[in-house]
């Protein structure tokens, strides 16, 4: 008898699948505009729906009010204070830049201060290498200094000034967390079910992404914020101009594995013995290395675990590959990528192994006669 079963992609199969991707492209660039605040709602309710959904048990399943309580906690805890700290930030920047413009700081005179306090052979070098023109190097470092500081403090002004897309981008944040915290495991559920993959490997790889993506939080976001804390309140003690602002950066460079906080504290701590100051350039050195330092060293393990750890060079990468592409968001949208990437090619690698076969549709269809036709 002739064969006449459908064939497993027809031409309208294809069409159909050429139609979906077009789709989801023009549905990803229409949601473009409101990216970051798209990816801090599905991150906020990867982190919290299993809280959410403990305290709807706790309610007797009224999900509404449980996901209200968690939503507002959310608002206290996280969103009053960075909107607070970005408030102190423009004006500590704006008030930074005024005085460096007015001379009251002034970052060449502080060049001349390391470059007296160099010894012989550090002063022989510089003429060796022809670096001997002190007075240039002052004010292309003065100027590279104030420059700098303009470009931050315009940035933030400019963050200042467009309040009203900073509120739009806030309240689609808010309400699609509000509705991922309480129907998240129903959503989730509909797009596993929709992924043209195989149910194995569809589960490892959404599973590896969920641990990825709170790993990242929790490693990353809590150490960060734990380590620009510590250094702001480091310089702020020792009367260290900018405090906030150094905080802040050294809070943003700890996301960079290998370089870390030690790109700020440690031109600050060579300026504080250049210019005499060595009992407080003793404290930033031992306070970078022993306190600030050894938080990602204890932090990290305990809040990120052993089995979602990259390696390093891959984090680096992945990092400024994506602060470059998506600007802040990119911190969590860069190292995720690599880890599903990893992920991914690690399944390949199993399955082309033998260690982790690949169903086959034939198998499937065999399994369902055997249960139709029992034997």
């Amino acid at each position: 008898m002739t064969d006449r079963r459908k064939p497993r992609y027809s031409v309208e199969d294809t069409g159909f699948a050429i139609l979906l991707i077009l789709i989801t492209c023009a549905f990803a660039w229409l949601l473009a505009p409101y990216f970051g605040a798209v990816l801090w709602g599905v991150v906020a309710a990867i982190m919290f729906q299993p809280l959410t959904a403990q305290l709807t048990r706790r309610l007797d399943g009224r999900a509404n009010l449980a996901t209200s309580l968690v939503l507002l906690g959310l608002i206290a805890v996280f969103v009053v204070p960075t909107i607070l700290l970005g408030i102190n930030l423009v004006n500590e920047a704006t008030g930074l830049y005024q005085k460096i413009s007015t001379n009251q700081i002034d970052p060449g005179r502080m060049f001349h201060q390391i470059e007296a306090s160099l010894p012989g052979w550090a002063r022989h070098a510089i003429d060796r290498y022809g670096l001997s023109d002190i007075e240039t190097l002052r004010r292309q470092f003065g100027s590279s200094i104030s420059s700098g500081l303009q470009t931050v403090a315009g940035r933030l002004l400019s963050v200042g000034q467009g309040a009203l897309s900073f509120v739009a981008a806030l309240g689609v944040m808010l309400y699609l967390s509000w509705f991922l915290l309480r129907d998240g495991e129903k959503y989730g559920a509909m797009v596993c079910e929709a992924m043209p993959l195989h149910a194995e490997t569809r589960d490892s790889l959404v599973e590896h992404f969920l641990r990825v993506v709170r790993a990242t939080m929790r490693g990353t976001v809590v150490v960060a914020v734990v380590q620009g804390l510590l250094g702001g309140i480091l310089f702020s003690v020792l009367g260290i101009e900018g405090a906030l602002i150094w905080g802040v950066l050294m809070g943003f460079f700890s996301l960079l594995p290998a370089v870390g906080t030690g790109i700020i504290w440690v031109p600050v701590a060579i300026y504080l013995f250049a210019t005499g100051a060595m009992v407080k350039g003793g404290i930033v050195v031992f306070c970078g290395i022993f306190v600030i330092g050894m938080v990602d060293n204890v932090l990290r393990p305990i809040l990120v675990g052993r089995d979602t750890r990259m390696p390093d060079f891959v984090v680096l990468i992945a990092t400024l590959a994506g602060l470059e592409l998506f600007g802040l968001n990119g911190f969590i949208v860069g190292p995720v990528i690599a880890a599903l990437f990893i992920a991914a090619w690690n399944e390949q690698r199993e399955r082309h192994s033998g260690e982790k076969p690949l169903p086959t549709p034939a198998t499937a269809q065999d399994g369902a006669e055997t249960e139709a036709h029992p034997s």
